[in-house]
């Protein structure tokens, strides 16, 4: 009893020893991301640099028949479906990366190479803007599952370690993509976007971690139970929330002309934050606590779609991006309540299967790998890019979990979860593209990164067991 009562009294003390070095490990290179981000101010990327932006848009649709988007729709869904099966059973891979793969599939990249005739009759310019009206549904849907799901992981984990692993796998990450932010601004941004937000944004793409996509790796591994996993899920909350927050101040920047703009932005933001916490949120439990007298018939899937379309209409007038207040308003909503859960699985299997297929075509659809034929300097770039992105991702965050007083096995795995990007980074960069911060090439190079990063995280994974389990048996032996 008294061997145990030490070691716990030398576990605490190691990790409280850990928690500073980690706090040091965080502030380190977020204040030499400042210093690059001061020094960078005013400078202004080179004439004619970044690649050219694509021309006017297509028709507004005038003229376009529903059956057109229905087939379309159809296509979409059916690839998506065939190719997350396809990844799932036979690769080992997440359902989502094939649905993402398939995105890509059908657009210029590999169906408008092939079958160019196939390709603009599926998907013609007048087309777009309504797969795009799908798309955004689906995602503001999506996000409001992923607000479910961290509202209900924050009072999981393991305490300080999964905050220390949040925090510091942000802050690597994000610093050494603003370094690498500053090295692209002058050859890769787009021509008038300023150097502060086009920094700070390829800092927030480095930093990314899929927190759905984990849970649902974690739970087809058996895994979400483990030390590793309860800390990567409270460590992939943490650095979420942290992404969302430094996205929405890079939106602020983009789409404010002025520093009071700005101010506005923020000052209106945080008053939306405060309504849903000190407003909204009771009233959800007050009526979720008895859903059958306020919500007879079946009316809580109404008052939670309303609730999410609302709550993504206000963040999109406020000027931040529409995904913010669908996270919110499901962050905010109470955990454990059944009849919650229960829409919750309603809507999960239609918004994953008939919803975010379109958001996914609509990423391919924009994704073309011949801006990358015939420019090695781009392959250059989009090498270095997931050197960055992988290696503070997971060096980071297995230092954190490693500075806490977490086994070196555990600690790599820690890392490498951490490292899965999926869904959430693809969100991140289409709004990028929307706001003009990524012109095509860099776009498509940072979908690749994302796709590999992700699909790297399994097979990571298998090698990572591989190897405990062969010292396991050397032990054994000796």
């Amino acid at each position: 009893m008294a061997d145990h009562k030490g070691c716990r009294m030398r576990t605490e003390g190691a990790g409280g020893r850990g928690l500073a070095l980690a706090c040091v490990l965080a502030v380190l290179p977020l204040a030499a991301a400042a210093l690059l981000l001061w020094q960078g101010v005013g400078s202004a990327p080179a004439s004619g640099a970044g690649a050219a932006r694509e021309g006017a848009s297509a028709g507004s649709g005038d003229g376009m028949t529903g059956w057109r988007l229905l087939l379309a729709l159809a296509v979409i869904i059916a690839a998506a479906r065939a190719a997350g099966a396809l990844f799932s059973r036979f690769l080992g891979q997440p359902r989502v990366i094939g649905e993402m793969v398939a995105g890509i599939v059908l657009g210029p990249s590999v169906l408008g190479m092939l079958t160019p005739g196939l390709y603009h009759t599926l998907f013609p310019g007048p087309l777009l803007p309504h797969i795009e009206a799908v798309s955004q549904i689906g995602l503001a849907l999506f996000m409001f599952l992923v607000g479910l799901e961290f509202g209900a992981a924050r009072h999981e984990g393991q305490g300080r370690t999964g905050m220390a692993v949040g925090f510091v796998g942000v802050a690597l990450p994000c610093a050494l993509g603003i370094g690498l932010g500053c090295a692209m601004y002058r050859t890769l941004a787009p021509h008038g976007v300023e150097f502060v937000p086009f920094a700070l944004f390829i800092g927030v793409a480095m930093s990314v971690t899929a927190f759905p996509v984990l849970a649902r790796l974690l739970m087809e591994r058996g895994l979400l139970q483990s030390r590793a996993g309860s800390l990567a899920v409270l460590g992939a909350a943490v650095a979420d929330l942290v992404c969302w927050l430094l996205l929405a101040l890079v939106v602020t920047l983009l789409r404010s002309s002025s520093p009071l703009g700005v101010v506005r932005t923020l000052a209106l933001t945080a008053l939306f934050l405060a309504g849903m916490l000190l407003l909204v949120r009771p009233l959800l439990r007050k009526a979720l606590g008895r859903p059958e007298r306020w919500l007879p018939d079946g009316g809580l899937l109404a008052l939670v779609l309303v609730g999410v379309l609302l709550s993504a209409v206000a963040t999109e007038r406020i000027g931040v991006h529409l995904i913010f207040g669908a996270f919110l308003f499901g962050a905010v909503c109470p955990a454990g309540v059944p009849a919650l859960d229960a829409v919750q699985d309603r809507m999960q299997e239609f918004t994953t299967s008939v919803l975010l297929p379109p958001f996914f075509a609509y990423v391919g659809l924009k994704t073309d790998l011949g801006l990358l034929a015939d420019d090695a300097g781009l392959w250059l770039w989009a090498g270095a890019t997931l050197f960055v992105a992988v290696a503070g991702k997971i060096v980071g965050c297995a230092a954190a979990a490693a500075l806490m007083g977490v086994g070196r096995a555990d600690a790599l795995r820690v890392g490498t979860l951490m490292n899965c990007r999926g869904l959430t980074e693809l969100v991140i960069l289409t709004i990028g593209r929307e706001l003009g911060v990524l012109s095509p090439s860099l776009f498509t190079v940072l979908v690749l990164v994302a796709l590999a990063a992700t699909v790297m995280t399994a097979p990571l994974l298998d090698v990572l067991d591989r190897r405990t389990a062969d010292a396991a048996l050397l032990s054994i032996h000796h």
